[in-house]
């Protein structure tokens, strides 16, 4: 069982080394073991969680995925969207990524971005409505793809989850299970 819920000043430590866990991946993917997920600062990571939502995902008590995400406007970034290694492909993705969209409910979009090498990220948040709007080389071996979506496709993804028990709504927790195919992993986001 998968519970999703606001992550708090004391998860920072756990959260920053799931984050360097589960960029590994990535890291090997591009051959570049510089990118900002592995790199980023305790400090970084508490000025975050100052300004951003932080979600955590918990599986049987144990850290199993994050996300944040910070609003400006009407436009919501969502990034770092990370899972363990060892909880990949039960959908814990997919629900952090619905969890935190519900939690700026006045967004009129969302906006967030992965490497180009990254398909099953690429393939997960196109499923939940996200569309490829531009690229951006990084370096020589790593291109961004940025991604955006209105805030009114988020509607369906939270009607259907309350349906099956997943997502509570904003500031609570977001209980959920089963097994779901749609993977989390690490992004660049």
């Amino acid at each position: 069982m998968e519970t999703i819920e606001l992550a708090s000043a004391e998860d920072t430590e756990a959260i920053l080394r799931l984050q360097q866990l589960a960029y590994q991946s990535e890291a090997r993917l591009y051959n570049d073991w510089s990118l900002p997920p592995l790199t980023q600062t305790l400090e970084s990571l508490r000025q975050e969680f100052a300004c951003s939502i932080v979600l955590k995902a918990l599986w049987d008590n144990h850290l199993a995925g994050s996300v944040r995400a910070r609003q400006e406007g009407e436009t919501c970034t969502i990034y770092r969207l990370i899972v363990h290694p060892d909880y990949q492909r039960r959908g814990i993705g997919s629900r952090l990524l619905r969890a935190i969209e519900d939690h700026f409910p006045t967004a009129a979009r969302f906006e967030l971005f992965t490497g180009s090498q990254s398909t099953s990220n690429l393939r997960l948040y196109q499923r939940h409505g996200y569309s490829i709007t531009r690229t951006q080389p990084l370096s020589p071996n790593v291109t961004l793809v940025f991604l955006s979506k209105p805030a009114s496709c988020s509607a369906g993804s939270i009607a259907a989850d309350a349906s099956q028990g997943g997502v509570s709504g904003p500031g609570g927790k977001y209980p959920s299970g089963g097994n779901q195919s749609a993977r989390g992993s690490a992004s660049f986001v």
